[in-house]
């Protein structure tokens, strides 16, 4: 048993996929501290910022802590969560027949090991039909995801090549923790 120290429903699918037990409880850290424009710091730095702060209320001692966090590149621009619809429009827009990166980050502690990992998942996609991306937009599912994408539903069509882990882009690469617990 592990406690994902996260609100994020897909990374909770992704464990119960991958059959590890967890309890969910998320934090309340505040990502705008952050000033990094650097895709890798800013996805470590909001990692570790969540971490402390579940680590000081939970403790390791019995149950291990598992916190993740996400990030989007594209152009080498830092893409966070849309903001607005508009913002949610131009991010797909720039990704759109482009390259993407989805940088996670993983912090996992028990009483004898510190895991922390930096993976990235990289997917070139066609270009996203403008009909498809307005529905997308409208039905909200791209509002609190980083990037305002989500491999696993309205991009899958549109991915023309990847490189690297789908569980990365989801949020939590859990190929890389389910040999150490």
């Amino acid at each position: 048993m592990i406690r994902l120290g996260s609100n994020s429903p897909t990374r909770a699918l992704l464990l119960k996929k991958f059959d590890i037990d967890f309890i969910q409880n998320g934090g309340e850290f505040n990502e705008d501290s952050i000033t990094t424009k650097n895709p890798k710091s800013f996805c470590y730095e909001a990692t570790k910022g969540k971490f402390d702060e579940l680590y000081k209320k939970f403790g390791v001692e019995q149950i291990p802590l598992l916190v993740a966090d996400s990030v989007v590149t594209c152009n080498n621009e830092l893409l966070r969560k849309a903001k607005d619809i508009d913002d949610a429009k131009r991010m797909l827009n720039l990704q759109s027949g482009n390259k993407t990166s989805v940088i996670t980050c993983m912090i996992y502690k028990s009483k004898n090991l510190q895991l922390i990992d930096i993976s990235s998942t990289t997917y070139e996609f066609t270009k996203f039909d403008e009909k498809h991306m307005q529905e997308y937009i409208n039905s909200g599912e791209c509002m609190g995801k980083a990037g305002a994408i989500m491999v696993e539903g309205f991009c899958k069509p549109y991915i023309k090549s990847v490189k690297g882990y789908e569980s990365t882009a989801m949020g939590l690469c859990v190929e890389k923790l389910k040999p150490y617990l």
